[in-house]
């Protein structure tokens, strides 16, 4: 049966910023509200300290639609603080059809007792209500940025400057929140709905969105010049094999390779730098579990979506403002060794936990999975010992890589490559130890030949020639994987690199 076949698709869901002008920065008059400031404010250090570097390269101008007029700018303002003074109290976030009419109807009596000159269009009231709208239960500005499919990345870095990430390239937008006040609202919103804070005490904070998508907030004084706020978008289609092939990301055989791996039960890390997709790659590997199992999964921040019936997700919880009750992922761990788990997948391995999970891999909880980062095999398996260590345990060094090589089988190396490609660049075998070293395979590489005019990192993907050492394996568990899978490509012509 293909690949393609044994991947169920009923879980599969079906789901634009531009720049302002040379030598201005976006100040809002809320959110979508957008006036164009000059640059020394944006300039103006907080509490003495050093400004930024003015920015000096030229910048595109910022399409009209993206700003508001002075008269809409005002009148939202205006209606805005009508709905908090007399309508607070009765305001439902819940009730989301609700609050939309009772700013519909705000916007009509506020434009009824304007002069006839002050009339807008029925379409410049409805734009005003949905940027009210979002205001009142939404993320402001960021709304827009969230709804967009292009967008990756969402990174504010002051209110009044918010940078995105579309198609793997930065550009900076024409939003910006009102003021520093606005945008502190807006984190507390997010935090507060899975129960964590943010304050002088607290300064920085990991969260998600309802969607899965990665939050990272920090405030002063660790953030000298403002709240900063960083959304790492999950996209709303649920990326799958075929969808990793057909962009370039991995080819048939690999996903095969690590198909087999995931069913019949050895341990896989996937490795990569920070935004390389490591745990987007996780989620697919993690489809390749039979729907028979029962799996924990252990986070700081839940962002895995297993497709799974029989999932258990465990959360992490930081102190609290008494500074106890902290639950970290090593109590989550060894508490879901508890739970009867045929399979554990760690979302993150950064910390001591990675000694408990080892243990784990060790003691009858095969095909576990979990991420790490490292920019390559050799050297995951070099921080996986020193995460290790900081269990504080008196381990020698040779007991710890004995622990690793019998716990560890297949390391998938992600990369992140100049132009926003996200590709598996490796897949290696752990073989064991030799003369106190881990000795390591690699199956499947990705090989850069160049770059294109627009700068993107072009290549191909091909096997090394050396056969799995897991084929007895995979055969004992009726998994038959073809010779010709490990046969290198040759390389291919210029115009077929990717």
């Amino acid at each position: 049966m293909k690949l393609s076949e044994r991947f169920d698709r009923r879980y599969q869901q079906a789901p634009t910023a531009v720049s302002p002008p040379p030598g201005a920065a976006q100040v809002s008059t809320g959110d979508g509200a957008v006036i164009l400031a000059p640059a020394e404010r944006r300039l103006v250090p907080r509490d003495g300290a050093a400004p930024p570097v003015p920015i000096t390269a030229p910048l595109p101008v910022a399409e009209p639609s993206a700003l508001l007029s002075p008269a809409l700018a005002a009148a939202k303002g205006e209606i805005h603080a009508q709905l908090l003074s007399r309508h607070a109290a009765a305001i439902d976030i819940n009730n989301r059809a609700g609050i939309r009419r009772l700013l519909m109807q705000l916007t009509e009596d506020h434009f009824r007792s304007k002069p006839p000159a002050a009339l807008i269009t029925a379409i410049d009231k409805e734009r005003l209500v949905e940027i009210l709208f979002d205001e009142v239960i939404g993320l402001g500005p960021l709304e827009a940025l969230l709804r967009d499919p292009e967008i990756s990345e969402i990174m504010v870095n002051r209110p009044e400057q918010i940078f995105v990430e579309r198609r793997g390239r930065i550009e900076l937008t024409s939003l910006a929140f009102e003021d520093e006040d606005s945008l502190r609202r807006v984190i507390d919103r997010i935090v507060s709905t899975i129960g964590r804070r943010v304050d002088e005490s607290e300064p920085m904070c990991d969260a998600r969105l309802k969607d899965g998508s990665r939050v990272n907030v920090v405030i002063p004084p660790v953030a000298i010049y403002g709240p900063c706020l960083t959304i790492r978008k999950f996209g709303r289609e649920v990326l799958s094999p075929e969808k990793i092939i057909t962009t370039g990301g991995a080819t048939e055989a690999m996903m095969e390779y690590l198909d087999a791996a995931v069913r019949t039960r050895l341990n896989v890390i996937v490795s990569g730098g920070t935004g390389s997709g490591k745990t987007s790659l996780l989620n697919v590997l993690s489809g390749f579990i039979p729907a028979t199992e029962r799996i924990v999964t252990c986070e700081d921040a839940a962002e895995l979506r297993l497709r799974q019936v029989h999932v258990i997700s465990l959360e992490s919880k930081p102190q609290n403002v008494e500074g106890r009750g902290a639950i970290s992922i090593r109590d989550l761990v060894r508490n879901s060794l508890r739970m009867r788990p045929d399979r554990i997948i760690v979302g993150e391995c950064r910390g001591p936990e990675a000694l408990d999970m080892l243990q784990a891999m060790n003691t009858g909880h095969d095909g576990s999975m979990s991420t790490l980062h490292a920019n390559n095999p050799r050297d995951g398996l070099g921080r996986l010992e020193t995460l290790v260590l900081l269990a504080g345990t008196e381990l020698p060094s040779r007991a710890i890589r004995s622990q690793i090589t019998s716990a560890v089988n297949v390391i998938v190396q992600t990369e992140r490559l100049r132009g926003g490609a996200r590709k598996v660049v490796s897949i290696a075998e752990v073989m064991g130890l030799i003369e106190g070293e881990i000795a390591l395979q690699e199956i499947f590489v990705f090989h850069q030949i160049g770059m294109t005019p627009d700068g993107r990192a072009v290549g191909y993907h091909t096997a090394t020639g050396t056969k799995s050492i897991f084929q007895q394996h995979f055969v004992s568990n009726g998994v038959q994987l073809p010779d010709s899978m490990f046969t290198p490509t040759t390389q291919p012509a210029a115009e077929q690199l990717y």
